[in-house]
């Protein structure tokens, strides 16, 4: 586990170029934060004050807390990712460890301030809202037109392309998130989660080991399943 003394130097190795300024470090030191959330607990966002944060390790989920103790989980956030958390707006926002996590934090003012300076650092940020974007599109596009058997697919296909790692020729990954946090991301219920998967593992698309290890068996069919445009799928190929 990366210690808090390390967290800092995990966050520049990511977003500053070799042969950056000295003074370009001394000024995030300054204006960064460091966090260590143990599993289940969470960063609350204070009144008025955009958070920017990068996970130096750990697993974590971005939730907007509504009325009537109504939850939804906005993302799910891995090593390396830098995202923003808003302020309390029309709803309250925190972000929970799903594994014990390493949390570096700026108030987006001062990080944007740093960005204007320091083009490393900016790049970063453009690619990384380029990113993010992408992915919220995706979400939109699955919760508003999808069917929850293609949410599922698309959501573990997104899980394979962020955490997947090759194990004997297929992609494998751990999902360090619960059922009910699938359920809650995709507009879902437990139950259909767990039966959408166990479809998905009877017809061969996936193994399943234990409650957390997926390997895609057959990741093309999965694209299928999806719901994904074969026209884009030839353009991305060529």
């Amino acid at each position: 586990m990366t210690s808090c003394a390390n967290a800092f130097e995990e966050f520049l190795s990511w977003v500053l170029p070799a042969g950056s300024r000295d003074a370009a470090r001394r000024r995030l030191q300054h204006r960064a934060k460091l966090s260590s959330l143990t599993r289940n607990a969470s960063f609350e966002v204070s009144e008025g004050d955009h958070q920017i944060i990068y996970v130096a390790c750990g697993v974590t989920k971005l939730v907007a807390h509504m009325s009537d103790s109504r939850d939804q989980v906005l993302a799910f956030h891995f090593v390396g990712d830098i995202f923003t958390v808003p302020a309390p707006d029309n709803y309250v926002y925190s972000v929970i460890a799903l594994r014990e996590a390493r949390l570096v934090t700026f108030p987006s003012d001062d990080y944007l301030t740093e960005a204007t300076t320091e083009p490393g650092i900016l790049r970063h940020l453009l690619d990384n809202t380029i990113l993010s974007l992408r992915r919220s599109r995706e979400k939109v596009i699955a919760l508003g037109s999808k069917t929850a058997a293609e949410r599922l697919a698309v959501f573990l296909l997104n899980m394979a392309e962020r955490i997947g790692t090759e194990r004997d020729g297929l992609c494998a990954f751990d999902l360090p998130m619960s059922r009910r946090d699938i359920s809650e991301s995709l507009g879902l219920t437990i139950e259909t989660v767990s039966r959408q998967l166990t479809k998905l593992r009877d017809d061969g698309v996936i193994e399943t080991i234990g409650r957390s290890k997926v390997i895609l068996r057959r990741p093309e069919l999965l694209r299928e399943r999806a719901g994904y445009s074969t026209r884009s799928c030839a353009i991305s190929s060529s």
